[in-house]
C-alpha cells in the first residue's frame, strides 16, 4: 500500500513536469512565430535568470543585438521598445527551461533520499534528467544557427529541438501511466493486435510533429494559403525536385505535411472505430473517444492556420493541438499495451 502511494506521488510529479514541458513547447511556438528566438545573443546557462533591470542595461543588451545579422538585415531601425517585446518572449522561454530543471531535480532528490523510488524506476528518471540537460544544449545549438550571416534558424536544428522536447514529454507521460496503471492479466490476441497498431500510430504522430517542425523552420505554411487545393491544383508543380526537397523545398514540405495529415486522419479514425466497437476496456474506449475529438479539433486548427495565413494564436493552438493529439494517442496505446 505504501509503495502504491509513493508511485502515485511520483506519477503526479511526472505529469506536472510533463505539463510544464507542454507549456515550454507552446511558448517555443510563440517565440518562433513572433520572430523572437534570436533576440538573446548570449547563452548563460547558470546565470542570467534576471532580465535587464535598468535602462542602461537594456541599452547594453540592445547594442549587442545590433551587432548581429538579424538586426542588420531584418530589423534595421527597430527601437528599444520593439526589442524589449521580442526579448521577453525568448527570455521567458529560457527561464521556463531552467524552472523545468528545478521542478524535476528537487523532487527527484527528495524522492531518492526518502527511498520512495522503486527498483527499476531510478534509471528511467536519470535518463529523463540527462535528456533535459541535452535539450538545453540543443536549444542553444539551434539558436547559434541563426546568429550568422543568414539570420534564419536551421530547420534541421529546430525540428531536432522540437522532436527532443516531445520525446521527453512522451517518455515522462508513459512512465507516469505505468505507475498509475501498471496493468494486470493476459491480453487477448485482438487486444495485442490493437496494441501493436497503437504503437505504430504513436510513432506516426511523432513523425507528423517533426514534419510540422520542418514547416515551421522553412515558413512553408505561408506558401499556399488555400485548401484543399495548393494554389490551383491538389498536386502542385515542382514537387520532389531533388532528394533534399523533402527537407528544404517549401512546396514539397507543405505538400508532405498535408498528405501526412490525410493519412493519419484515415488510420486513426479506423483504429478508433475498431477499438470502440471491440469494447476491450472502459479505459481504452474512453481513450479513443478523446483521441478522435482531439484529432478533429486539430484538423480544423490546421486548415484554419492555412486559410488565415498563419495568425499567431491559431498557429500556436495548432502546435498545442498536435501535442494534445499525441497525448491522447499515447494514453490509448498504454491502455492497450498495459490492459
Amino acid at each position: 500500500m505504501e509503495q502504491t502511494r509513493n508511485d502515485r506521488q511520483i506519477a503526479m510529479w511526472l505529469i506536472f513536469c510533463s505539463a510544464v514541458v507542454l507549456g515550454m513547447i507552446i511558448l517555443g511556438g510563440v517565440t518562433r512565430l513572433t520572430h523572437s528566438g534570436l533576440s538573446m545573443v548570449e547563452w548563460r546557462p547558470l546565470v542570467g535568470i534576471i532580465p535587464p533591470t535598468s535602462e542602461a542595461e537594456w541599452v547594453r543588451v540592445f547594442e549587442k543585438y545590433q551587432q548581429f545579422p538579424e538586426y542588420q538585415k531584418k530589423n534595421l531601425g527597430m527601437d528599444l521598445q520593439g526589442f524589449k517585446s521580442i526579448f521577453m518572449y525568448e527570455y521567458l522561454h529560457r527561464v521556463l527551461g531552467r524552472l523545468i530543471g528545478i521542478f524535476f531535480f528537487v523532487p527527484f532528490v527528495f524522492f531518492a533520499l526518502k527511498g520512495r523510488i522503486k527498483s527499476g524506476l531510478m534509471p528511467k528518471l536519470v535518463v529523463m534528467f540527462f535528456l533535459g540537460g541535452l535539450q538545453g544544449l540543443l536549444g542553444w545549438y539551434m539558436v547559434k544557427s541563426g546568429l550568422v550571416n543568414d539570420p534564419h534558424v536551421s530547420q534541421y536544428r529546430l525540428t531536432a529541438h522540437l522532436g527532443a522536447a516531445v520525446l521527453i514529454y512522451g517518455y515522462m507521460l508513459w512512465v507516469a501511466f505505468d505507475l498509475l496503471f501498471p496493468g494486470a492479466g493476459e491480453r487477448s490476441e485482438l487486444v495485442a493486435k490493437y496494441a501493436r497498431w497503437s504503437l505504430v500510430l504513436v510513432a506516426l504522430i511523432y513523425l507528423m510533429i517533426l514534419s510540422g517542425g520542418l514547416v515551421a523552420g522553412t515558413r512553408a505554411g505561408f506558401a499556399y494559403s488555400t485548401w484543399p487545393l495548393m494554389g490551383n491544383s491538389f498536386v502542385p508543380d515542382g514537387l520532389y525536385s531533388g532528394w533534399l526537397s523533402v527537407f528544404e523545398d517549401i512546396t514539397t514540405i507543405q505538400f508532405n505535411h498535408r498528405m501526412f495529415a490525410y493519412l493519419l486522419l484515415a488510420l486513426i479514425s479506423s483504429f478508433s472505430w475498431l477499438v470502440y466497437q471491440a469494447r476491450v476496456s472502459t479505459q481504452a474506449t474512453t481513450a479513443v473517444m478523446v483521441l478522435m475529438l482531439a484529432l478533429l479539433v486539430q484538423v480544423v486548427l490546421g486548415i484554419s492556420t492555412l486559410l488565415l495565413h498563419v495568425p499567431v494564436p491559431v498557429a500556436v493552438a495548432h502546435q498545442g493541438g498536435a501535442i494534445v493529439t499525441f497525448t491522447a494517442m499515447l494514453f490509448a496505446s498504454h491502455s492497450l499495451v498495459r490492459p
